[in-house]
């Protein structure tokens, strides 16, 4: 019988069965979901912040069952609870750097000046402050990365829910984007859950499982 998966804050994801079995973590630690390339990783990306509900069980986070929750109510909990990051970035290549990391603030109450404080604190985390005012073609992969990594992380959400964050780049811009995934959840205590196909980038979790055939391991 599908158990409830079940995400804690401050980093810590307590116990994770239901459709997919996703991750199981402790507090200090970054848990990652690993397995066959396709269909699995993109259900375990879907049903983890409740774009796509379960067949059975139920998915709670801090107490909340978001399955139970309508369409209005679950985007307003993502919204505020939670950052994603994917493989090919996402940005929108008519803004800057700076006006992409914005947006998930224009869903806020902030002020216009509070907005460009946080975007520029974000963008300095990930070194890139300096690029604020660049659109994506004129960054490198690895720069559209960690604008996204920022993007995630400036509405201050308590997940970070990433899709092969290292997928399409190469060894060193991999190697920065996964010391920022560490700096996110040693240094600012964000739950980080990734699934990723990739051994090494799996070895920077402390918590490691392999979804395989429908079964966590």
């Amino acid at each position: 019988r599908p158990q409830p998966l079940h995400i804690g804050g401050g980093g810590r994801v307590e116990h994770g069965a239901a459709l997919v079995r996703v991750v199981v973590q402790n507090r200090a630690g970054a848990g990652t979901a690993g397995g066959h390339r396709g269909r699995r990783g993109i259900v375990a990306q879907r049903v983890k912040p409740g774009i796509d509900d379960p067949t059975s069980g139920q998915v709670l986070i801090e107490g909340t069952d978001i399955s139970t929750l309508d369409d209005n109510a679950k985007t307003a909990y993502r919204a505020r609870r939670m950052g994603f990051i994917f493989q090919f970035y996402n940005l929108l290549p008519v803004l800057t750097a700076a006006e992409n990391v914005e947006l998930p603030l224009l869903l806020t109450r902030l002020s216009k000046a509070e907005r460009r404080r946080r975007v520029e604190v974000a963008l300095k985390l990930v070194g890139l402050l300096d690029r604020m005012h660049h659109t994506p073609r004129q960054l490198s992969g690895g720069q559209q990365q960690r604008v996204a990594i920022a993007r995630a992380f400036v509405a201050d959400p308590k997940i970070i829910v990433a899709d092969e964050p290292t997928g399409d780049l190469d060894r060193r811009s991999a190697e920065e984007v996964l010391a920022l995934l560490r700096t996110l959840n040693e240094t600012l205590g964000k739950t980080v859950v990734m699934v990723t196909h990739d051994p090494h980038a799996a070895e920077a979790a402390r918590v490691r499982r392999r979804l395989d055939k429908g079964q966590l391991t």
